[in-house]
């Protein structure tokens, strides 16, 4: 209990502490958000007004904590270039970057925890290594440049999709789904071949201990040792990668959505950073902090039930 205590505390502060570099971050950036309202042609005194208006002749630390006190309650201030609550913009399009998220991580379970359990009782065979080596070179290649493959191969060549043939989850579940598969198998394509090695390498390094030999020595078969003993272990560090992979899949989807023309965050974030709208990027941005940094908690807790020699070293 004083372990996830200890955690929690851990999580608060690290929240406060990224909530202000984020603030501070964006109140440094040349560029003046009253101008950027008003437009170039403003005159100097209406200028002066409409920054006095939005508080920004306040001292920093008194717009920070106006800011986050804001953020806590929901309340996640006005767009400068719409004159329209930043939740307005993005409410529609959080879905769509979630979801996406949540079937690239979907995709990343169901094939890597199969593959990484066949290529470790394979080990050193032909498919072991053709898996090896091709687990090396999707490592190397960025999501975003996958993405543009699968586009070329699969909406270009084999006409799987239409490229851009977005279409909502509001009109057609089913269209909106099979649409949202092929960015998500981008997506995924690196966190496969990642949770692949660190679970072959795993339950290869179960495989060599003590109690798996001594399982061993008792008749047991090798299906029987690697399912009831090597993997329940070998798994403990796999379940924590695999929570950090799904926060970064929701971070990271904001990178393939350009690429399949995906109507989620990421057209947000990157129109609000071109337009200095920076109360809806520090939304944006805080959010998917939020996100991650609550996920990593819930893995520490998760990681905590499963191996108690935490609590112990704690």
């Amino acid at each position: 209990m004083r372990y996830i205590i200890k955690k929690f505390f851990m999580t608060i502060i690290t929240l406060v502490v990224v909530s202000f570099c984020v603030f501070l971050a964006f109140s440094v950036i040349p560029g003046d958000p009253a101008l950027k309202k008003l437009g170039m042609e403003a005159s100097p005194e209406l200028v002066a007004q409409v920054r006095e208006e939005m508080g920004l002749n306040d001292p920093l630390v008194v717009r920070y904590y106006r800011w986050i006190s804001a953020f806590v309650k929901g309340d996640f201030g006005t767009s400068y270039s719409y004159n329209k609550p930043v939740m307005w913009l993005i409410a529609g399009k959080i879905p769509n970057t979630i979801i996406l998220g949540i079937m690239a991580f979907l995709i990343t379970v169901v094939v890597s925890i199969p593959l990484g359990i066949f290529t470790a009782k394979h080990e050193n065979g032909v498919i072991d290594r053709v898996i090896s080596v091709t687990n090396q070179i999707i490592m190397a290649i960025p999501p975003f440049f996958s993405g543009i493959l699968i586009s070329m191969i699969f909406a270009g060549v084999i006409r799987l999709f239409a490229p851009k043939g977005y279409v909502s989850y509001k009109d057609n579940v089913p269209g909106f789904l099979w649409y949202l598969l092929f960015p998500a198998v981008a997506l995924a394509l690196p966190k496969i071949a990642m949770t692949v090695k660190m679970l072959r390498g795993s339950v290869l390094d179960e495989a060599g201990k003590d109690y798996t030999r001594t399982a061993y020595s008792r008749g047991n078969r090798t299906n029987e040792v690697l399912y009831r003993h090597v993997l329940k272990n070998a798994m403990i560090p796999v379940i924590t990668f695999l929570g950090m992979v799904l926060a970064d899949m929701v971070a990271g989807s904001i990178v393939v959505e350009k690429v399949f023309d995906v109507p989620g965050v990421s057209t947000v974030l990157i129109n609000s950073i071109s337009n200095r709208d920076y109360p809806v990027v520090q939304t944006i941005i805080m959010g998917i902090a939020t996100i991650v940094i609550v996920i990593n908690l819930l893995v520490d807790i998760v990681y905590c039930v499963i191996d108690p020699r935490i609590r112990i070293d704690e």
